[in-house]
């Protein structure tokens, strides 16, 4: 039986796999999901099962999954895979998520906004709800952490981003609810908020706006963009037993941004 379990959504690409990286490395087994939609999927080029796999090369502790967060039932299995593997959950990271926008809020699509609300902010909840029982009913609840990967949008209006920035938000209230429940169980729940970050959502940022990612990180006071390894290393310090005291709040990693 393993000493630490770990699931992280989102973990083909991106911040979500440096994740796995990180955890994997520092000797966590991990759960490595993604839905892999690959270059159709819409609004942009999501990864691909090789992209996945390529986070668990080499990493023997790494166990890869392909699911949408959007389905319950796949996330319950999933987290029946951890326990039957390594008989615990203590740790998920839910970073699943898309960007969406370009236009003002009254000429959004709203297929757009529900393509948000549905892997943002609803992909979040769904996972939390498969993992944290799973994490009430295991050896140690005390040191267990759900982690939720926000966005700077969580804290700010940004332009043409209406949709983003509500579901965003509401990933900030989620998390703070969802510690409100935890109360008396050990287990904490926090989100962190990244700035621009070094990833193909990024990319897809600039080229809403129609610009370039070097005007992008003109807004944080680093003047560049995050890694997505250093981001990732403060999730990983949320993730820890240590990470306790940051318990219902909000961790800007984002390199010094405002709007």
């Amino acid at each position: 039986m393993s000493e630490r379990v770990a699931l992280v959504t989102g973990a083909a690409r991106g911040i979500g796999a440096a994740v796995v990286s990180r955890l994997a490395d520092d000797g966590v087994d991990v759960v490595a999901l993604d839905w892999c939609a690959g270059p159709a999927a819409t609004p942009y080029a999501m990864p691909t099962i090789d992209d996945l796999e390529q986070v668990a090369h080499g990493r023997p502790n790494v166990l890869t999954r392909v699911a949408d967060v959007r389905d319950p039932a796949a996330l319950n299995s999933v987290v029946d895979d951890a326990l039957s593997r390594w008989g615990r959950l203590d740790v998920a990271v839910a970073g699943a998520a898309v960007v969406s926008g370009g236009s003002p809020l009254w000429e959004t699509d709203q297929g757009e906004l529900d393509l948000l609300w549905d892997i943002d902010v609803r992909g979040v909840w769904n996972t939390a709800a498969a993992v944290i029982p799973a994490m009430l009913s295991g050896p140690a609840p005390q040191g267990c952490r759900f982690i939720a990967i926000a966005s700077a949008a969580g804290s700010h209006g940004l332009y043409r981003l209406a949709g983003y920035t509500m579901a965003k938000h509401a990933v900030v209230g989620l998390v703070r609810g969802l510690a409100a429940d935890l109360v008396g169980t050990g287990i904490s729940a926090v989100a962190v908020s990244p700035g621009s970050t070094h990833t193909q959502m990024l990319a897809q940022t600039a080229a809403l706006y129609g610009t370039s990612v070097d005007d992008l990180v003109t807004r944080q006071l680093l003047r560049r963009p995050l890694t997505a390894p250093e981001v990732a290393a403060t999730i990983v310090h949320c993730c820890s037993v240590d990470g306790a005291a940051l318990n219902g709040g909000v961790v800007h990693a984002d390199g010094g941004f405002s709007p």
